[in-house]
């Protein structure tokens, strides 16, 4: 795990120290996500850099940028799981490989493989690789876009980096806002894959390989979903432990102490349960987030939990006064607003696990695959509500939407009236309102057209439909993009067994009835996890991770939001900030809760200030000599 970054010089129109130098800012920028040491490959036609955060090869000194002997230079941020039966095959094809970082395989599997090289390697990465015998380079990556990669071209050059606000170091912070990915954010919360808030600064995709050359550049899917596509077949207990365990056993195949971090749901403690019985005699510390607020507080079941598996419970206790320095220090550090509010609690928690490891196994991607969002019940159910008649639907809508508002967590009634709204949508329609941060009626009156999504699917199948999108977007762009921001922020890094590629493709292979059947989500993983569980872990109500937020935006943290909400950059931005306040009224009146919506306002408004404050220092950062700044072509 580290950050990359570097610069790909098309023109010749800049100096190879010029392009030193900026590619240092960018190092700067991201020295939080490497403190093990960097390096830096510096030739003409190309500089890229890297921190290193060991967690394998940790005997060697060198960072995860590799040179070969045949011109090809690799920069991995990430783990490469089969590298030893990689390096197996690559040493009998006659390859020698004296590093004995994983990462020193992804050169020669290039070389034996060609572009097909990113099929062989199974684990998380973003990678970036320069071929100077075929002037290419190669951005890639992983399948479920557990590790991230930011890029932007031109003309003249291609700047690439693992957090967008190393790019914005490098260039300067000239680049505007993107309109249409403003209205995506507002939305969703996030900014899915391939956009950025910023115009002409993109992610690279899950399972996409960018192919940049002097002909022209070329994006592919190296890899695509099999949910919904992979044939479907009664689901064997024996034959998922095998591979869950297998799947386990890798991602924990590490030079250096890991912990887990455990909330009171089955998927966390599930892969701490295989986690514990594969190495009995490891110490492993159980990491928790807690609250005051009883009902959003799972560390009674996560002690307990962590006690019956003989982990050391540490927890870690987040309150409303952590949340304005915390979120303007996590948005100026990564650069891209993110309005998931448990980003915080996660960052605070990894704060205080970096005391003791530098890798947390995590639960997240079982919902995705297994089926456990109440939005796929909700979908499995709509069917049979709108076989209703109209008459009774109107009385049943009038009658939930009278239903007071609760600071408790995901109460009934905040799920019953997110279930009666867009009925009259199709499924995948429908599924994005439910998830929405904003609805398009507040966000017209706050000034921004409602994103238009792509939403043709089979309506015959529309759990595999939910699903496939949430694999391909809200997961890899909210969710991994908290686990890695929040994480990396402290210099540990988070891997998340669930999404190992042999889980993927088993959990694709599930029917609909071993997802969904009934009023029970993730029949078969629930199942399952009963090898490992007491049957009351497994079968107790699905909580997740949530934040009090609506209680505290009413209380504690009331004056803070008003400020924000009133941010002059939030009106430079096209919001309309007479209807944000309006927001903010309508959920301390408990007429509506809001809590999402403000939340994601607010974080924009500290996105935006930080951006402001960059563009105003932009020249300071880069510190290129003037004498290097331009070179004859």
């Amino acid at each position: 795990m580290c950050g990359i970054g570097g610069i790909l010089n098309r023109s010749m129109g800049e100096s190879t120290p010029a392009m030193e130098s900026r590619t240092r800012a960018m190092l700067r920028a991201m020295a939080h996500r490497g403190p093990n040491g960097n390096a830096v490959f510096s030739s003409r036609d190309l500089v890229m850099a890297v921190n290193r955060l060991a967690i394998r090869g940790v005997d060697q000194q060198q960072p995860p940028l590799i040179e070969h002997a045949d011109g090809v230079v690799v920069a991995c941020n990430g783990e490469i799981d089969n590298h030893r039966e990689l390096r197996h095959m690559l040493e009998q094809c006659g390859h020698v490989i004296p590093q004995s970082t994983d990462v020193a395989v992804i050169a020669p599997l290039y070389l034996e493989k060609g572009l097909a090289f990113l099929e062989h390697l199974q684990g998380v990465f973003a990678i970036a690789l320069w071929d100077a015998r075929n002037q290419r380079l190669i951005l890639a990556r992983d399948r479920a876009g557990e590790r991230h990669l930011y890029y932007s071209t031109s003309d003249s050059a291609v700047y690439f980096a693992s957090e967008l606000a190393a790019l914005v170091a490098a260039q300067g912070a000239n680049a505007q806002l993107d309109p249409a990915s403003l209205a995506h954010y507002l939305r969703s919360g996030y900014c899915p894959s391939p956009r950025s808030l910023l115009e002409d600064h993109r992610k690279v995709r899950p399972g996409e390989m960018i192919v940049i050359e002097p002909a022209g550049t070329r994006y592919a899917r190296y890899w695509t979903s099999p949910i919904g596509v992979a044939r479907q077949s009664a689901p064997s207990q024996e034959a998922f432990d095998q591979i869950f365990r297998n799947a386990v056993r890798r991602q924990s195949d590490i030079d250096v102490d890991y912990g887990v971090l455990l909330s009171g749901g089955v998927d966390s403690a599930l892969m701490t349960a295989v986690a514990r019985s594969l190495r009995p005699d490891k110490k492993l510390s159980a990491y928790c987030i807690r609250f005051a607020e009883a009902s959003f507080d799972e560390g009674g079941h996560a002690a307990h939990m962590a006690a019956h598996l003989g982990c050391d419970f540490v927890p870690v206790t987040v309150s409303p006064n952590d949340v304005p320095d915390g979120i303007r220090h996590l948005v100026s550090t990564t650069g891209e607003p993110l309005a998931d509010p448990a980003w915080l609690p996660l960052a605070l928690v990894c704060r205080r696990a970096a005391q003791d490891v530098r890798v947390l196994l995590a639960g997240e991607g079982a919902d995705e695959l297994f089926g456990g969002y109440p939005t796929y019940l909700g979908a499995h159910l709509a069917s049979r509500y709108a076989r209703l008649p109209g008459v009774v639907r109107a009385g049943i809508q009038r009658l939930v939407e009278r239903l007071p508002v609760s600071d408790k967590k995901v109460t009934v009634s905040f799920l019953l009236k997110r279930f009666v709204r867009g009925q009259e949508l199709d499924g995948l329609t429908r599924h994005l309102l439910w998830t929405a941060s904003i609805s398009p009626d507040w966000l017209r009156r706050l000034g921004v057209e409602p994103p238009i999504d792509f939403t043709d699917h089979d309506l015959g199948a529309v759990v595999d439909a939910l699903q496939n999108y949430d694999f391909g977007h809200s997961l890899p762009d909210a969710l991994m993009a908290k686990a890695d921001r929040g994480g990396m922020c402290h210099g540990v890094e988070i891997r998340a067994p669930f999404l190992d590629q042999t889980v993927i493709e088993f959990a694709a292979t599930l029917p609909l009835d071993a997802r969904v059947h009934g009023l029970t989500t993730k029949v078969f993983l629930k199942d399952y996890a009963q090898r490992y569980l007491p049957r009351s872990a497994v079968t107790q109500r699905k909580r997740g991770l949530s934040v009090p937020l609506s209680q505290w935006l009413r209380g504690p943290l009331y004056n803070w939001a008003r400020s924000r909400l009133a941010s002059r950059a939030l009106a430079g931005a096209g919001i309309d900030t007479d209807a944000a306040q309006a927001l903010m009224t309508e959920h301390c009146s408990r007429s509506n809760d809001h809590a999402r919506a403000i939340w994601t306002l607010i974080v924009l408004s500290e996105w935006l200030e930080w951006l402001a404050r960059t563009r105003a220092t932009a020249g300071d950062e880069v510190r290129v000599p003037p004498e290097h700044q331009l070179m004859a072509v």
